[in-house]
């Protein structure tokens, strides 16, 4: 016996609309994008940076680095615009509008 082919319901949502549409219900988007933003933040800087880095958390589009050194600070202030391209470009979209060291 011979199975028809199975024809996709009009009601049923490809698995990718589904996710999507669940992040931006329970507005995870933003959050999710964050996430990508510090993940990425030791591919962009490198390893010694991220030695001397402290703690990262974002607050209203802003990246706030704590960062043990003053030298490695002031390298980082002057790549700051830089640094801040690369980890948007990372995160897949404009997640972060600035970073402030301290």
């Amino acid at each position: 016996m011979m199975r028809k082919p199975r024809i996709r319901k009009s009601t049923e949502t490809p698995l990718k609309e589904a996710i999507e549409e669940f992040l931006t219900t329970y507005r995870l988007k933003d959050k999710l994008n964050e996430a990508k933003v510090i993940q990425a933040w030791e591919k962009v800087v490198g390893a010694m940076i991220v030695k001397h880095t402290q703690r990262l958390h974002i607050r209203n589009r802003t990246l706030f680095v704590q960062v043990s050194s003053s030298a490695v600070r002031n390298e980082l202030m002057y790549a700051r615009k830089k640094i801040l391209a690369d980890l948007n470009k990372a995160a897949g979209g404009n997640v972060v509008d600035d970073i402030v060291l301290s």
